[in-house]
């Protein structure tokens, strides 16, 4: 029998990649340790310079401490050797995020005493529906490192909701590389179908996507998640940059105006937050204020800010023009306006109630995923009445 702990960096589909190989071990009879064990792996993100540096220092780190390391996820993959010169007992396991279980498992052995089933260790469940990304947008390296896109069955999916539900949770995220392009095409399945029947499984409080490409927020969507009452009332939809003429160097497939129109139904019921990549090789002031512009019209409230950091293997690797500290200035620019939007959303709050699912002592989030500090215990659903805000969220009166 093995010690291990799992960590992952990065993305949602990162930590439930990790869960993955944390439930197969488990399942394998080895006994999971928050600390230092025998084996640690290390789910990595290279979505940016930043990212691969934070998953090499993981890596190096659990090395000092642990008899064997396995480098897995998006950075393993990563078509230059971003983990050369790490220790020997570090081993890089370049799978997809299917056969990445199976291949750590096997290493590391399994014995006769397997362990009942792993109850996941957040108290939201993700639930990966699909994986890979066919559009290769010229900035992005996900379809090098998760190859194109598939899906699992949606009678997989289903049952795994209802696994997830039986084990307590009571909120189920269904997570994805690109959630619009899922398809079950034997079942006749699509992701409002998926949506339908996933929302109405017996227990389950309430579902959220992880992400959606605007390209996908169409009529059936929106229908879908308007008509499923466990669905929550957020929506995080990614938009990388607000100006058409960086949008089409980018090679994002919409313009600025057509991602205004696909969520302008959204803004009455649901929050909106999104992801814009700041610093591209071609974007000028004038580009980035359009940028805020756009931000500003669409109603997004909080943005994840991404400094523009080239990436091996795609289009725009060898390009990066854009001083550093010009893009310094204008993520910061851009996550205060970010900032001012999310607490106007919190103020507009004041006197209402909401139902906030508690993850973690004093805080937790309500079902349009705005911040809340509440006095419950975690992991329940409590309904709460907003009675002040502050800079970090809203204070249950």
């Amino acid at each position: 029998m093995a010690t291990f702990s799992v960590r992952f960096l990065g993305c949602k589909v990162s930590q439930t990649d990790a869960q993955a190989v944390r439930e197969r071990l488990l399942r394998d009879g080895h006994t999971e340790v928050p600390d230092d064990g025998d084996v640690a792996v290390v789910n990595t993100c290279c979505v940016t310079h930043e990212a691969v540096r934070k998953s090499r220092h993981a890596a190096a780190r659990a090395a000092r401490t642990h008899a064997r390391v396995y480098v897995t996820g998006c950075g393993a993959n990563l078509a230059a050797d971003a983990f050369a010169g790490m220790p020997d007992n570090v081993a890089v396991i370049a799978r997809r995020s299917e056969e990445t279980p199976a291949a750590v498992a096997g290493d590391v052995g399994a014995i006769g005493c397997v362990q009942a089933q792993a109850r996941l260790d957040r108290i939201r469940a993700f639930v990966k529906i699909q994986d890979g990304c066919s559009f290769s947008c010229n900035f992005c390296v996900i379809p090098l490192v998760r190859g194109a896109s598939r899906s699992r069955s949606a009678d997989a999916v289903l049952r795994e909701v209802e696994r997830r539900v039986a084990q307590g949770h009571r909120e189920v995220v269904l997570t994805g590389i690109n959630l619009g392009c899922y398809r079950d095409r034997p079942a006749g399945y699509r992701l409002p179908r998926l949506i339908r029947e996933a929302g109405t499984v017996p227990g389950l409080a309430r579902l959220r996507l992880s992400s959606i490409e605007v390209n996908h927020v169409n009529g059936d969507l929106v229908s879908a998640l308007l008509e499923t009452p466990t669905v929550s009332r957020h929506l995080h939809v990614p938009l990388q940059s607000g100006d058409d003429g960086v949008l089409r160097d980018m090679a994002r497939r919409y313009t600025a105006r057509g991602y205004l129109r696909r969520v302008a139904p959204l803004r009455d019921e649901f929050n909106v937050t999104t992801d814009v990549i700041v610093g591209f090789p071609t974007e000028t002031e004038a580009a980035f204020r359009n940028t805020l512009a756009v931000v500003r019209d669409a109603g997004i409230t909080k943005v994840h800010v991404f400094p523009y950091s080239p990436r091996p293997g795609t289009k725009t690797a060898a390009r990066d023009p854009v001083p550093a500290d010009v893009k310094k200035a204008r993520s910061a620019s851009l996550r205060a306006a970010s900032h001012e939007a999310s607490i106007a959303r919190w103020r507009a709050k004041l006197g209402t109630e909401d139902i906030v699912l508690v993850d973690r002592p004093g805080r937790g989030y309500g079902d349009d995923y705005s911040p809340w500090f509440v006095d419950a215990p975690v992991g329940e659903l409590v309904r709460v009445r907003a009675g002040a805000v502050s800079e970090e969220g809203i204070l249950a009166a």
